[in-house]
């Protein structure tokens, strides 16, 4: 019976041995920090953010002051005037939900934006990574910098520099 066991363990050893995978690990962060390109559109897609941010900032003050006026003459409104200045208000606070929905939510302007300037630039990585699989005949390639979680990775096996090289940009 041991020897039966044993040539089973010795026989599933060698399979998974013999169907070894090869793999390496990269990070996309680091590759796409070195890429001017990605660079220049990131600092783009800030400076749009902080624009619209600028614009809701300004209509989220003007929504402040409009409710410091209703709080300081409300006493003094009649009940018609109440109600206006209440849908006015609640009008104001809808449109400016809408426009941070609009700029910033989830399929907003900036994630529209984002894709338009940055998609490019990922799908070249993607490409290369995809191109240095297969030349060097990796099962699967890691990204370590987000996402999956890494205890520990042997610099060497680290091909984010190869990436760089295909990419034509020196690191």
């Amino acid at each position: 019976m041991k020897k039966l066991l044993l040539i089973i363990m010795l026989a599933v050893g060698f399979t998974f041995n013999t169907q070894a995978q090869k793999y390496a690990i990269i990070d996309t962060k680091y590759i796409l920090s070195k890429m001017p390109e990605y660079v220049d559109a990131d600092k783009k897609l800030q400076q749009i953010s902080d624009q619209w941010q600028k614009e809701i900032d300004n209509m989220q003050s003007q929504l402040n002051d409009m409710y410091k006026n209703y709080d300081a003459e409300q006493y003094m409104l009649s009940d018609d005037l109440k109600k206006k200045r209440e849908d006015e208000l609640f009008n104001k606070e809808k449109e400016l939900r809408d426009l941070q929905k609009k700029r910033f939510g989830y399929e907003g302007d900036l994630f529209k934006e984002r894709e338009r300037i940055v998609k490019p630039i990922q799908d070249k990585v993607y490409n290369a990574v995809q191109k240095m699989a297969v030349a060097h005949g990796y099962d699967f390639v890691l990204d370590k910098s987000e996402g999956i979680t890494i205890i520990f990775a042997d610099p060497k096996l680290d091909r984010s520099n190869d990436i760089l090289q295909q990419l034509g940009i020196k690191n």
